[in-house]
């Protein structure tokens, strides 16, 4: 699978270079506009000893959800967030989260999107769902400087 870094945008909680909290995710999208990254994630996003909160986690799979849906065109924000916790994420190991643009509603403003995030032997950890609705008014800012390539 061939792919290519995301832009980085700023001042982001999960991935923007300007927060000085970021959990430091490297986002890069596939050919087929899946969104991945691999991070490590340490006491600093730790829920029960030597886990990853629930709240990390839900942060990192809307993260690529909302980036997919992005880079298919919509500036867009999270109405719901539905997230299963299949299995524990560990702390101090490599996981893999994905996310992908699942629906466009006909009227293109409401767009459906899952993700998950992977264990190191492939297993699905947390698997979300997520639907976004186009709010550019959000973003003005921002649009130029995400959608360069």
């Amino acid at each position: 699978m061939t792919t290519q870094p995301l832009p980085e945008h700023g001042p982001c909680f999960v991935c923007g270079t300007e927060n000085p909290n970021s959990l430091g995710m490297r986002w890069y999208v596939s050919k087929e506009g899946d969104i991945n990254g691999k991070i490590i994630l340490t006491e600093s996003q730790q829920g029960p000893p030597n886990f990853a909160h629930g709240g990390a986690s839900a942060a990192l799979v809307d993260e690529a959800m909302g980036a997919a849906v992005w880079r298919a065109g919509n500036t867009v924000v999270a109405v719901n967030l539905n997230v299963d916790y299949l299995k524990p994420v560990p702390l101090h190991q490599e996981i893999e989260v994905t996310g992908r643009v699942a629906q466009v509603e006909e009227d293109g403003k409401v767009v459906r999107a899952s993700g998950e995030i992977r264990l190191p032997d492939g297993e699905i950890a947390v698997s979300a769902s997520g639907t976004y609705v186009n709010a550019p008014q959000f973003f003005e800012k921002m649009i130029k400087k995400f959608f360069q390539d």
